[in-house]
């Protein structure tokens, strides 16, 4: 199978983000997968490349504006031009307003929607000239409301939401997908299981988002035809309350 251009996801955990590599790299895509640690992604490329895609790892901090603009730039120039960018970072650190901190607050910040900018805006350089591409941020439930407890998160993914739907407008009729998925419920993570075993427990009666479920819906948006593209798409399991 030929490879149809590069799927970069910015913060390829053990759970979403690397589903979604595996997704596209299944689908003939090349992924380039980051984390702040390239050696957390070894195990994610040996499985990709064990099922004969092609996979490379990244080790960057993609709220360091040096770092991004090396990275789309060595990407677009040593591998293949960026076809589809997902920016998957979590930043999902509870904590009550009374005892929240400034340092706290503004590094989920940085992680949420600082680095969603800071990769939106690099990628959508190289993907204007050619006329097409996808661009696609992760949301949460976050971004749709504040919760007790969750005053950083949420500020942080309303803020890459309102991002989103900025880049949509302006990015869309000159032929770029952006598009922003909410993930309303918990994922299959170990965040999940070791924070929320309550919910966790709901895997069996599939009461939580299986990622492999959310890699096929991304694939899904940047396989959509223009004249029907979806900018929000809410995901959620069938007993979630909304």
């Amino acid at each position: 199978m030929a490879n149809k251009g590069v799927c970069l996801v910015i913060g390829a955990g053990d759970a979403t983000g690397g589903a979604i590599a595996k997704r596209f790299a299944k689908d003939g895509y090349i992924a380039c997968a980051t984390r702040r640690s390239a050696d957390k992604l070894q195990a994610l490329k040996l499985e990709i490349e064990s099922n004969g895609g092609v996979c490379h790892a990244f080790g960057s901090d993609a709220r360091v504006e040096e770092e991004v603009v090396a990275l789309v730039e060595h990407i677009e120039t040593d591998i293949a031009p960026i076809d589809v960018m997902v920016f998957n970072i979590g930043a999902n650190s509870p904590m009550s307003i009374l005892t929240e901190t400034a340092r706290r607050y503004t590094k989920m910040w940085e992680m949420a929607c600082l680095a969603g900018f800071l990769t939106g805006r690099e990628v959508a350089k190289r993907m204007l000239p050619r006329g097409k591409g996808t661009i696609i941020f992760t949301g949460a439930t976050a971004s749709l409301r504040g919760s007790a407890g969750f005053a950083g998160f949420s500020g942080a993914k309303m803020a890459l939401r309102a991002l989103a739907q900025s880049m949509a407008r302006e990015l869309g009729p000159q032929g770029i997908h952006v598009a922003h998925p909410i993930i309303d419920g918990a994922i299959d993570t170990e965040f999940i299981r070791t924070t929320f075993p309550e919910r966790y427990a709901l895997k069996n009666v599939d009461g939580i988002v299986n990622p492999a479920h959310i890699a096929d819906m991304y694939l899904m948006l940047h396989q959509q035809p223009r004249d029907a593209w979806t900018h929000e798409l809410d995901l959620r399991p069938y007993m979630e309350k909304f």
